[in-house]
């Protein structure tokens, strides 16, 4: 599960919820691969708090995906040498999310006109975001790639707890861009990601990390 195995972990909304925050929602994507959930700015549990997660398969089983912004002190060096060079900066670990913490999930972004065709070790998520293996020779995969992010751990829902928390309102569903699971230099992904929506959902970008600081 992805927020703990306790249902009443998750937060509840009265009601039909704000008609404002249902209209932020309007003419959000279907969730598949390739797709990004957005933390919505009520849920405030430390775990998925203004978190951006890319997700990699959507189907009867389930969900699965990553958070993108959430980097680690452990640099990728220390624990997988062979791919540092091919880590987009910052060349850390991410925590992907709190399921299976202790394994290394790696997803890159092909060059345009790359193919993964006759490749072993990648497989294509959706558009040019590909699932790299770790167990692959890196100096194969490094001509095809823009560069690759490694996580720690993952985020997974079973059958129908994601469609539960999209009918509580905790994530918006947006779509993806083939360079956001190696994004660099976002000191604020969660807030850069809004800002590139359609008013009114891009106002959502200034809400305040901290309430009590506005």
């Amino acid at each position: 599960m992805a927020r703990g195995d306790d249902p009443d972990d998750r937060k509840t909304h009265g009601g039909h919820g704000d008609r404002r925050r249902r209209d932020f929602r309007r003419g959000e994507q279907a969730v598949r691969a390739g797709t990004l959930l957005l933390a919505a700015t009520d849920l405030v549990e430390p775990t998925f708090r203004r978190t951006v997660v890319y997700i990699i398969e959507h189907n009867d089983s389930g969900s699965l995906g990553v958070v993108l912004n959430r980097p680690t002190d452990t640099a990728v060096h220390d624990v997988l040498p062979r791919w540092a060079d091919l880590a987009t900066t910052p060349r850390t670990l991410f925590s992907g999310g709190p399921v299976k913490r202790d394994a290394a999930l790696c997803l890159g972004t092909l060059k345009a006109g790359a193919t993964t065709a006759g490749v072993s070790g990648l497989r294509r998520v959706d558009g040019r975001v590909v699932l790299v293996d770790l167990d692959a020779d890196p100096d194969r995969i490094a001509p095809l790639v823009e560069g690759v992010r490694i996580f720690a751990g993952y985020s997974g829902w079973t059958f129908g707890q994601l469609e539960g928390e999209l009918e509580n309102d905790d994530w918006i569903v947006l779509s993806a861009l083939s360079s956001d699971p190696i994004s660099t230099g976002r000191s604020d992904l969660w807030a850069h990601v809004l800002r590139r929506q359609p008013l009114p959902l891009s106002l959502l970008a200034t809400h305040p990390i901290e309430l009590e600081r506005n």
